[in-house]
């Protein structure tokens, strides 16, 4: 092993090491703080487990190097058992990384809390990572035009996770006023990948230059995870606690909302013609105050009574835009609405905060078509 690989190897485990350490007591200290909000559910205790995740996916990079130094140590490096743990560690980031996204609000919609779609890609990953093994006990490290064959079904894929990853720290950090971190997240995965490209062609073998792009690549993407935590702890702390807000119906159009962290005491919102918006909202309201724990969530998707997540967004707007102009706190859509996977949302308030006229109630469910609402207000 010479100087240069040696030093990559070393440097490589220590700053992984480093920042697992770091993310692992994070992600602790949130859950020891932020316990309330994050387990509101009392049918489902959700933790949110991205950081965990991550974490987990930094201890496999140094496991990982060590493996790397073993190999070089005792000369094993070339040998089937090697490309084995080699491509089992691969399978393992992999899978962190992907059961992290699950957790990514501003995740693509078929990741985020999509049990399905992730058993799917899981197994894609596992079938990847076999075939990869099949070609490199038939073909080893024998190239192709100086193109390593057994070493692309592995690119092809890190280019897919490489995807997701980037789309959703982008928004992530788009999404929390942080735009120069959005675009220096979209760089750093970019490079990331672009130095796995010399596995595959050997052409742009360089020791050095490759060595230190990866060093530089992965401390910028622990950076980045260490930001995204804080980040996630400012807006932990920023979100308001269920059971202080609450909501009343005054009328047909007209709400009277509270969220004291947010500084918004007794605010009167008048939507006007924005009917599809109110509607949509007291229907979030009836299933919450008066449904059963499966009747209080709607199904946000083309198939289901809502079928747009902007509706969802387009409620929290109308309301920051007719909040005041200097308001310093606008409300965010998760403040509103809690999401309980597989499209599904339902209001955050308590169902003993949200008030509705009674005959608002009668006259809405008289008009709605569904038999859900008629059926909660003839209960009443």
């Amino acid at each position: 092993m010479t100087a240069v690989t040696q030093f990559h190897n070393l440097a490589h485990i220590f700053i992984s090491l480093i920042g697992a350490i770091l993310l692992l007591a994070i992600y602790y200290n949130i859950r020891k703080r932020f316990r309330k909000i994050l387990e509101e559910e009392q049918n489902q205790k959700r933790v949110d487990k991205g950081l965990l995740f991550l974490s987990l996916s930094l201890f496999v990079w140094v496991v990982a190097g060590l493996w790397s130094i073993l190999g070089h140590q005792f000369s094993f490096i070339e040998g089937f058992g090697y490309q084995i743990g080699k491509y089992l560690f691969s399978i393992l980031n992999n899978m962190f990384i992907l059961m992290a996204l699950f957790y990514f609000h501003e995740a693509p919609g078929f990741i985020y809390k999509n049990e399905k779609n992730v058993r799917l890609i899981v197994w894609i990953i596992i079938i990847v990572s076999i075939l990869t093994l099949i070609l490199s006990y038939f073909y080893g490290e024998n190239q192709i035009a100086a193109i390593r064959v057994n070493a692309i079904p592995d690119l092809i894929l890190s280019g897919f996770l490489s995807y997701l990853l980037l789309v959703s720290c982008f928004n992530t950090f788009n999404h929390r006023g942080l735009k120069l971190v959005a675009y220096i997240s979209v760089a750093v995965i970019l490079v990331m990948f672009l130095s796995q490209l010399p596995e595959v062609f050997t052409s742009l073998q360089d020791e050095f230059s490759n060595g230190l792009i990866r060093l530089i690549s992965k401390t910028s993407l622990i950076s980045l995870f260490l930001l995204l935590a804080t980040s996630w702890v400012i807006e932990l702390a920023n979100t308001p606690v269920a059971n202080e807000m609450e909501l009343k119906f005054l009328d047909w159009s007209l709400i009277q909302l509270s969220i004291p962290s947010k500084q918004i005491n007794n605010a009167t919102i008048e939507f006007g013609s924005k009917t599809t918006q109110y509607k949509n909202l007291l229907k979030f309201a009836i299933r919450r105050k008066y449904g059963t724990a499966d009747d209080q969530a709607i199904l946000v998707s083309s198939g289901g009574e809502i079928k747009n997540q902007t509706y969802l967004s387009r409620i929290v707007e109308n309301m920051n835009d007719i909040l005041p102009a200097d308001h310093e706190f606008p409300i965010d859509r998760k403040d509103l609405f809690t999401f309980l996977g597989e499209g599904k949302y339902r209001l955050r308030m308590l169902p003993e905060h949200i008030q509705i006229d009674k005959a608002l109630l009668h006259e809405f469910t008289k008009s709605a078509d569904n038999q859900l609402y008629e059926k909660l207000c003839n209960s009443l």
